[in-house]
This record gives C-alpha cells, structure tokens and sequence, in this order.
C-alpha cells in the first residue's frame, strides 16, 4: 500500500497490478504488459527468483527486485535470473521512484555501495570464493577490462569517461562491446562477472 501512495503520487507512473504470490505475478505481467515489475524474492506458491525468470524470458517486463539484508541470495539469485537491478525495501521513497525510472528506460540499478556489500557477502571470500573461470574474459582487450572495473563499481558512463579520458560516445561503445562479447544482458550483470572471477574483489570499491 506504501509503495502503491508513492508511485501513484507521480505524473508519469501508475501501478497497474498488485500481485499476491509470484504465479500471480507472472500472470498478470503476461496480461497486463508493465514496463516494471516490482519484485519481492519471497513469496507463495513461487518464489520471486522463479517469477522473475519467467517474466524476463517470456519479455513481458523488465523487474526489479526489493530485498532485505538477510534475503541477500535471493537478490543475487534475482540478478542472473533476468533482474535489472534490486532494492532495499526501506529504500527512501526518491530513490525508488528514481530506480524504476531507471529500469523502465532501459538502464540497469547499480548502486554501488548495496552492489558490493551484496556480492561481497556472496561472490567474495567469505561467501564461496570465485564462481566462475576468469578465463572467459580473454575475450576482452585491455581497455574493455578497464571499463568493466569500473563499471563492477558503479560508476556511470560519464564517470568512467572523466575517469579514463574518453568521451562519452567511446564509453558506450566500449561498454556495448563488453556486454556483446560476454554475452551479458547489462551492467547488473556485467557487475555480477566481474565479482564471479575475481576482476574485482572485496576491499576494492
């Protein structure tokens, strides 16, 4: 209902649909078509980690996920399911509205503080080691690596530009080519790969 109060209080957002398990959810976004999905990991029936595979694969939304801090796997479970991002649920009310913003525009939510206390906990040597073989980035030259750091650490393009020399325009070429070489959806999961293997690790953001 919370939620619901401060979307509605926008010009340019409206809640469509209220689901209350995740087969629901996938229902109604067949039925209804929303730009995004706002995703609890824990439900009935099926889980939000399901739900959002489903509605992601199908190409029905784009999702983003609310978690809290003792549900962190379910978000990161979320993430290489299809999320474009996830949120904490005592996310101020600004920074929500900001976030679907995001994700309806086609961008991906990396905060880069909750991103790596998430995948620090999960990816780093606390949480399981390395998940995946570094090996699968040989694909990428030397300077494609450079900006996948940067972007495993949230920074914008505009900041990896300033930050690296570049324009704008050579940055987005470089992040478009690392997403089509790995063969990643977006930056939440190129942020996932680059802490899979390693490239970033905990301490380095």
């Amino acid at each position: 209902m919370g939620f619901r109060m401060v979307l509605n209080a926008q010009e340019d957002l409206e809640v469509i649909g209220e689901a209350g398990d995740g087969l629901d959810a996938v229902k109604l976004a067949a039925e209804l078509r929303p730009d995004v999905v706002l995703m609890d990991v824990r439900m009935p029936v099926l889980d939000g980690v399901e739900a959002t595979k489903r509605i992601t694969e199908a190409q029905t939304a784009k999702v983003l996920v609310m978690t809290t801090f003792d549900m962190d796997e379910y978000a990161l479970s979320a993430l290489r399911n299809g999320a474009s991002g996830f949120l904490l649920k005592d996310t101020p009310p600004a920074d929500l509205v900001s976030a679907l913003r995001a994700v309806a525009s086609g961008d991906a939510v990396v905060s880069p503080s909750v991103t790596k206390r998430l995948l620090d906990r999960f990816i780093g040597p606390t949480g399981g080691g390395e998940l995946r073989d570094a090996a699968v980035l040989d694909v990428l030259t030397e300077r494609e690596r450079e900006v996948l750091v940067l972007i495993a650490k949230g920074m914008s393009n505009t900041e990896i530009a300033q930050k690296l020399f570049l324009s704008e325009a050579t940055v987005k070429t470089h992040v478009g080519r690392i997403l089509a070489k790995l063969e990643l959806r977006d930056r939440v999961q190129a942020v996932v790969l680059a802490y899979e293997t390693g490239l970033v690790r905990p301490g380095d953001v």
